[in-house]
């Protein structure tokens, strides 16, 4: 039987860490709802910018633009978006499982990769495998501003119109519903004539036909949508990526409180145990005592 002592220790300590868990589990909550509105809000704007690049591209005929022609070039880049923090189940390790894959199947195909990684766990991570990174960055913090994807986005493409790399991927954990989260890998260059064809089948409004009458010239006008498509999409990739690992921190830190719980309240029964049968004991003394002197 265990010591009632260690047992009150232990309850306590497991008391402790339910503070701790459930106090995470309300913050997470609280930046969840906040990034949540905030990826409302973004992914309108993104989907119909797409659809714009669409139409106009579908419009324009023969007009083509750098950064929807695929250079020759023998290396490609990932972008891998991860946490700066851990407690967050098994975001990081699923995302990062992509990215690894991905980077096989580049490699495989006689192509080197660029990777740029995103967070402390993901730079760790490859440190640890000894794979290298192009570019780690780990000072980017829970609510990242258009102003710091834009220079990321701009170097990509300026790679990629020089020819220096042949296609653009995002290894994240895209944001589907609070219930459902996948990591995914993007290819965000080259641009596809049809970018926002998918946004328009939800919407109803897949193979309706827009005519256009430009001014300035459609080359004019895709030099500055089709760069502003990219940020957007670059940008939109790390707002779902924090909403999922709010999501998924919100999740675990719930689940571990539960346990705690669970702890608790099986440390509560064998304390009651403990005690029992220790006041069992003493009356068994007792008794004993009184028959050996009326003996």
């Amino acid at each position: 039987m265990a010591n009632r002592r260690v047992l009150v220790k232990r309850r306590k300590a497991v008391r402790n860490i339910r503070k701790i868990t459930r106090t995470m589990q309300l913050i997470a909550t609280a930046r969840f709802q906040a990034t949540f509105n905030r990826a409302l809000a973004t992914k309108p704007y993104s989907e119909k910018l797409g659809e714009l690049v669409s139409d106009l591209s579908s419009a324009a005929g023969e007009t083509q633009h750098p950064l929807m022609e695929t250079p020759t070039a023998d290396k490609t880049a990932l972008v891998v978006i991860t946490s700066n923090r851990g407690l967050c189940g098994g975001y990081n390790a699923n995302v990062l499982r992509q990215a690894v894959q991905h980077i096989d199947s580049q490699k495989d195909a006689g192509k080197d990769v660029d990777v740029h990684m995103i967070g402390k766990k993901g730079v760790n991570y490859f440190k640890f495998l000894g794979r290298p990174i192009t570019r780690g960055i780990r000072d980017l913090n829970d609510d990242p501003q258009f102003s710091e994807i834009e220079p990321i986005a701009n170097e990509l493409m300026d790679q990629f119109v020089n020819g220096e790399i042949s296609a653009v991927h995002v290894a994240y954990m895209a944001f589907e519903s609070t219930s459902r989260q996948s990591p995914t890998v993007l290819q965000i260059l080259p641009l596809a004539a049809d970018l926002g064809d998918d946004a328009a089948a939800e919407a109803g409004g897949a193979g309706t036909a827009k005519e256009y009458e430009f001014s300035p010239e459609p080359e004019l006008l895709l030099d500055r949508l089709l760069p502003a498509s990219v940020r957007m999409r670059l940008f939109q990739c790390f707002i779902e990526a924090i909403v999922s690992e709010h999501v998924a921190r919100m999740v675990a830190m719930k689940a571990a409180t539960d346990a705690a719980n669970d702890m608790i309240k099986s440390l509560t029964r064998q304390y009651n145990r403990a005690r029992q049968t220790h006041i069992t004991m003493e009356l068994l003394d007792i008794i004993g005592g009184v028959n050996a002197l009326e003996g």
